[in-house]
């Protein structure tokens, strides 16, 4: 049966590959075991990532350097994870707060985050991780933020509205430029992983509600063509919806509800797949052999007709509602 593995297994399989100490190599394969389908297909693959984590593990306590849990290193959750980096004061811990209720620490003084604190953003049926991160300037980046950069699906980078904007967002991206990572605003499965060093991205200019000098406008005609801007207030909620909805679609994941014969649909708990997967796909999800022992599927959504039946090798779009006939 073939493994049929996620862009997300793949990018994860990419920085084992390229991982440089055993910290780097057990961040990544805990990544793969996390995304790999749970399958038959795949049983014996995670059998081996299970394998060379627990081999990592033993080498690390007979080498006497055993370390507790690495803070930088935030384990993926939700349909996706965007780290939002930035400049301190931009106000990167607010939003996190405004969209997520985390209780991540908020103050006026500078430096108040000290280590990455995911929050689960939940609306529309799927829940999106948001990571506020340690600020970051051309000449201060934290010991081991690089590698939370690297490990999110997305990185939002952060300025303020104001006169500073140009120079907030020119000193993160330099930041990262510097060492050997470039954002571009293009949806999650557009990059290879064989690039590493691209990873999907948009500029956020905050605090709208606090400052008259608007420089959007020239910010968006400096990263024309490269990076989307978009300006956002935690303080009232303006651009917030905007936002998720550009997260959503940057992602690439579709929305797919299930439904049994006679019954209903379950319009409030769907099941998130990467774009471009199948009925077969949504299958495995289901039940790891469900894709195999099905006799057909009707679909609601994109199709033709309501209910019109679909072969198992049918892409399903967002919203999408499948039934499975056994």
């Amino acid at each position: 049966m073939p493994a049929n593995v996620t862009p997300e297994y793949e990018k994860a399989e990419q920085r084992y590959r390229q991982a440089v100490t055993d910290d780097e190599r057990q961040a990544a394969l805990q990544d793969m075991l996390s995304s790999i389908p749970k399958h038959k297909g795949t049983e014996k693959m995670q059998a081996d990532i299970k394998r060379r984590l627990s081999q990592l593990r033993k080498d690390q306590q007979k080498a006497g350097h055993s370390k507790g849990p690495d803070p930088f290193h935030i384990p993926k959750s939700g349909v996706g994870q965007v780290a939002l980096v930035g400049p301190p004061n931009t106000g990167k811990s607010s939003l996190v707060r405004a969209s997520t209720n985390a209780e991540v620490k908020v103050a006026d003084y500078p430096f108040t985050t000290l280590v990455p604190h995911p929050g689960m953003w939940s609306r529309d049926d799927v829940q999106i991780e948001l990571v506020d991160t340690p600020a970051l300037t051309s000449d201060h980046v934290p010991a081991g933020l690089l590698g939370t950069i690297r490990n999110a699906d997305l990185v939002c980078v952060v300025g303020e509205v104001g006169e500073d904007a140009l120079d907030q967002i020119e000193s993160v991206l330099g930041a990262l430029t510097a060492r050997g990572l470039t954002l571009r605003t293009a949806p999650r499965d557009a990059f290879s992983v064989t690039e590493p060093s691209r990873h999907p991205g948009l500029i956020l200019l905050n605090k709208a509600d606090l400052v008259s000098a608007d420089t959007a406008p020239a910010v968006r005609e400096l990263y024309a063509g490269s990076l989307e801007v978009l300006v956002v207030s935690a303080r009232t909620g303006q651009g917030l919806d905007d936002w998720f909805e550009r997260l959503w679609s940057l992602l690439a994941m579709v929305r797919v509800y299930s439904k049994h014969p006679g019954r209903p649909p379950d319009l409030h708990k769907p099941f998130t797949l990467p774009r471009g997967s199948t009925v077969a796909d949504l299958a495995r999800l289901i039940h790891r052999d469900l894709a195999e022992t099905m006799k057909s599927a009707r679909l609601w959504g994109h199709g033709r007709f309501e209910g019109q039946l679909v072969h198992k090798t049918e892409v399903l779009a967002d919203r999408d509602v499948v039934e499975i006939h056994e």
